[in-house]
């Protein structure tokens, strides 16, 4: 669908400031009116008129009554250089619940509408002020929990997702095109690309859409983190890991088997990334109700992880359980632990201790790539490397410094394109034809679309901007 503009006259208005006391709180109107309605309720000195553009001038906004309530600065921003390409005017009150909170009930009266979550960035994205990546980047920034994620927002905000996925979408529409003239107007002559030119072409293309995929798979992690699940048999030391890698006593740590009964979440943050760890019951035939409960959540965690880290007791031999439990890690990124390794070595004899050739050979059609960690949660032997383990295989080839923070849509949008590429290449490798291929390469573009926001819905917007706080 094409843009459509705010519409004129509609003037909104909202406090952009977080609720509570402060130093100072920001009254943001935007639209045609913004002007108009700001003069009608603050009042200058004697001699002295609305500030000129982008100049802050000392005011008092005043009630129904004409009654002064507070001393505040004035800004006005006009169209279109303005955060939302309309006229947007800015009243700094101080800092406080009621005297914003007044200041905006009488622009409300005097005919403003409050705004919508997220309307002053709809606006701008609908005003051509930003793109849609850009504007879904802005939320980034808001909620950024580490340096390196504002930093992959910022980077986004500024347009760097936007050039490198515009590039890729104007070579996917140049390729597409040629392909679609050689096919529709064969009697101009136009000489058909040789096999080898159009495969090079899209393979570039594929290369540049991996690359892309990388930074951006980086950036989400870095804005929603990594889901680990701490799981394994009962007693094998998850909530003492769990407590070892938050520093602190998060859960009940106990010999007796099953005390984990309900699923419990600890959020760390390591070079820059959210690693969120959920300690889960010990899989093993329930005793109870209550332990029954907590295994079926065990479960589900495991299906909701990002990564799964198999702890195991490594001072003890590997038994039926264990070898039962690996079948529930079939298609699931995992990391195996060998806990307990401050145990000393006289007491972990090879009969007695599991190893690692122990778990390869346990069953090598399923870990023979998975890492295996030997640590030690009472020590903090080892730690480190099991963070910098979580973190290598949830970003791949990815560098944390290169992300670019994106939505879980926006990745959908990069992955959808990367697959249409490769069945294009595949086409194209087994001279399917050239219309499968430009169908393909079509919906690469179109994917890319979506991701900039050149091609969109209202349904799609009102998801997006939904989730921003009002004000904002």
């Amino acid at each position: 669908m094409g843009q459509t503009l705010a519409i004129a006259g509609d003037t909104i208005a909202a406090i952009a400031t977080a609720w509570g006391e402060a130093g100072v709180a920001i009254v943001r109107l935007s639209g045609s009116r913004a002007v108009a309605l700001a003069k009608t309720a603050v009042r200058f000195k004697t001699g002295l008129e609305f500030p000129p553009p982008r100049f802050m001038r000392l005011a008092s906004v005043v009630d129904q009554d004409e009654q002064p309530i507070d001393q505040v600065l004035v800004v006005h921003f006009p169209s279109p250089k303005s955060y939302t390409g309309e006229d947007v005017v800015e009243i700094h009150t101080h800092g406080g619940t009621l005297v914003a909170q007044l200041c905006l009930e009488g622009l409300i009266r005097r005919g403003a509408r409050l705004a919508e979550p997220g309307e002053f960035t709809k606006r701008a994205f609908l005003n051509g002020r930003i793109d849609l990546s850009q504007a879904e980047s802005v939320l980034g920034i808001i909620r950024s929990r580490s340096e390196e994620a504002l930093r992959a927002a910022t980077r986004t905000l500024s347009g760097e997702l936007s050039a490198f996925a515009g590039d890729i979408r104007e070579e996917l529409l140049t390729l597409q095109s040629a392909l679609e003239v050689e096919l529709d107007f064969p009697e101009e002559g136009i000489p058909y690309r040789s096999a080898e030119e159009l495969l090079d072409s899209i393979s570039t293309l594929r290369l540049s859409l991996e690359d892309l995929l990388d930074r951006c798979s980086v950036g989400l992690l870095l804005r929603e983190g990594i889901r680990v699940a701490l799981t394994g048999r009962p007693n094998v030391g998850k909530s003492s890991l769990l407590n070892a890698l938050a520093k602190q006593a998060r859960a009940i740590v106990t010999a007796l088997p099953g005390t984990t009964r309900d699923v419990i979440e600890e959020v760390i943050t390591y070079r820059g990334v959210p690693i969120r760890l959920v300690d889960t019951a010990g899989l093993r035939t329930p005793s109870d109700e209550i332990e029954a409960s907590g295994i079926e959540r065990t479960l589900a965690e495991l299906r909701r992880a990002d990564i799964c880290l198999w702890i195991l007791d490594g001072s003890v031999p590997l038994d039926d359980q264990d070898r039962d439990y690996i079948e529930k890690l079939r298609d699931k990124d995992h990391i195996i632990v060998l806990n307990k390794s401050d145990l000393n070595p006289s007491d972990r004899s090879r009969s007695f201790a599991a190893t690692e050739d122990d778990i390869r050979m346990l069953s090598p059609q399923d870990v023979p790539q998975s890492p295996i960690l030997s640590l030690s949660a009472k020590t903090g032997e080892g730690l480190d490397l099991l963070k910098d383990s979580i973190i290598s295989s949830a970003s791949g080839s990815g560098a944390l410094d290169a992300g670019l923070n994106v939505t879980a849509r926006q990745l959908t949008e990069v992955r959808d394109a990367l697959a249409a590429i490769t069945n294009a290449e595949t086409a194209a490798v087994e001279n399917i034809g050239q219309d499968v291929v430009a169908s393909l390469l079509a919906a690469a573009r179109e994917c890319l679309e979506r991701l900039l926001g050149t091609s969109y819905d209202d349904a799609l917007l009102e998801s997006i901007f939904s989730r921003f706080c009002v004000g904002k």
